[in-house]
């Protein structure tokens, strides 16, 4: 191979998602919180009427998904020009007349009406989220299914006029149901993975929701490391659920955001689920709970204000990269799915950033190595249990490398240039060489 093309090699390939659209989508959320923390100021400037207190109900925390979605939309559509991209299975050349579409989008609607009522029927038998924070949600997609069926009428018949595959997964699984000639069994696997994840993973996100908005609008905690530390990362956390959550919501494909696959392998479904309730291991009480015994960073550094100080920048750091890097997929952000391949901001560090940073922060702040009972006994298990933890999240990041590789050569001519240049991932590599060799 001469070295020009050896250079090329090792070239970063493109992001699917430009950088631009995570940053305009935290200036639109930023306005909001500002907006709902002065509240009273605004009602007085506008003359409204009601209570001059702070917006931070679940509503306000709703509307923030809105304040951050709608500049996020705008400029995928207007600047990036998403909805033109081949990637979207959508041809806007030569639109078909109207009613070469209605045969096929009814058997679609069926398939798609069908998968909402067994997501339903999943919940109402799951007693777990008809209790706590989860009512909210599921009270908010309940009142949501009518509005939604009715605004699928036209959205499928205005897809069937510009798809380029008109057999997609919904009308596979439509004609199965019907017993339609034509359906393909691989076909409504597919599709059933990928609203399996968007039905766990949506009323999860809109769960945490108003809690974590909630503290962010009502938070005054500006005095000493430790108040600024806790409120700065409150806000980040903020930002990755309200982008997140996002990305749930706006899986379409003119925003060229469309789930193409989820990931396939068992063993990276139950890596995922166990992060998540209702089957947490890493709860309060469950199996690889590493808080037992443990007091954070903020008590053991009490008595060093000058590095509490550096301890709170560097978890604020973690918490920054942990959110940059869900802001980093735009509208696309979503677990056990293949939206396309990032290769910009933080995922130029390592392939898995979110996961590094997540536990780094873990590990920085729980400070497991340190028991308040000075017993041996609880260090090593809150020190292994955690390591435990990190495991967990290695094995999901090696599950979702091999469902990306697997979809598309783009994503591995990334992970081939990471290897060799993302400074995280390269360093990771060489002490696994190390390691075993």
């Amino acid at each position: 191979m001469s070295e020009t093309a050896q250079h090329k090699t090792l070239e970063r390939p493109a992001s699917d998602v430009s950088g631009a659209v995570g940053w305009v989508g935290l200036v639109g959320l930023a306005c909001w919180v500002l907006i709902c923390r002065n509240w009273a100021q605004v009602a007085d400037l506008l003359n409204l009427p009601g209570p001059r207190l702070p917006l931070s109900g679940p509503y306000a925390a709703l509307t923030g998904v809105l304040a951050c979605g709608l500049p996020m939309v705008l400029w995928s559509v207007l600047v990036d020009k998403v909805h033109r991209r081949a990637s979207t299975g959508l041809d806007w050349s030569g639109p078909r007349p109207w009613r070469d579409g209605f045969s096929a989008a009814w058997v679609k609607l069926l398939g798609l009406w069908a998968t909402w009522a067994m997501i339903g029927a999943f919940y109402v038998l799951e007693r777990y989220y008809w209790q706590g924070s989860y009512l909210f949600a599921i009270q908010l997609l309940g009142a949501a299914v009518v509005p939604l069926a009715l605004l699928s009428i036209p959205y499928v018949l205005w897809l069937e006029r510009v798809l380029v595959e008109r057999h997609d997964g919904a009308w596979h699984f439509g004609a199965m149901l019907l017993g339609r000639e034509g359906w393909d069994g691989p076909h409504v696997l597919r599709y059933l993975r990928s609203w399996a994840v968007k039905g766990f993973f949506t009323a999860f996100m809109l769960s945490i929701l108003p809690g974590n908005f909630a503290d962010l609008v009502n938070w005054q905690g500006w005095q000493g490391p430790v108040a600024l530390t806790n409120g700065l990362a409150l806000a980040l956390f903020v930002v990755d659920a309200q982008i997140g959550t996002l990305g749930y919501l706006l899986t379409m494909r003119p925003l060229d955001a469309q789930i193409r696959s989820a990931n396939p392998f068992l063993d990276g479904w139950l890596a995922a689920l166990i992060c998540y309730p209702p089957f947490t291991l890493m709860a309060e009480g469950g199996p690889l709970d590493y808080h037992p015994a443990t007091a954070d960073w903020s008590h053991w550094l009490a008595d060093y204000p000058a590095l509490l100080w550096i301890w709170g920048a560097w978890l604020v750091l973690l918490v920054a990269i942990y959110a940059w890097a869900t802001m980093a997929f735009g509208l696309r952000f979503s677990n056990l799915t293949y939206r396309g391949v990032l290769t910009h901001g933080p995922y130029r560090l390592t392939r898995h950033p979110a996961y590094v940073s997540k536990n780094l922060f873990w590990w920085s702040s729980t400070l497991p190595f340190l028991a308040t009972t000075h017993q041996w006994s609880d260090t090593i298990r809150n020190t292994v249990i955690l390591a435990a933890v990190s495991g967990v999240y290695w094995w999901r990041g090696v599950t979702e490398a091999r469902h990306l590789a697997q979809e598309d050569p783009k994503y591995r001519a990334y992970s081939d240039w990471a290897q060799r240049h993302a400074p995280i991932t390269r360093a990771i590599g060489r002490f696994q060489r190390w390691l075993f060799d």
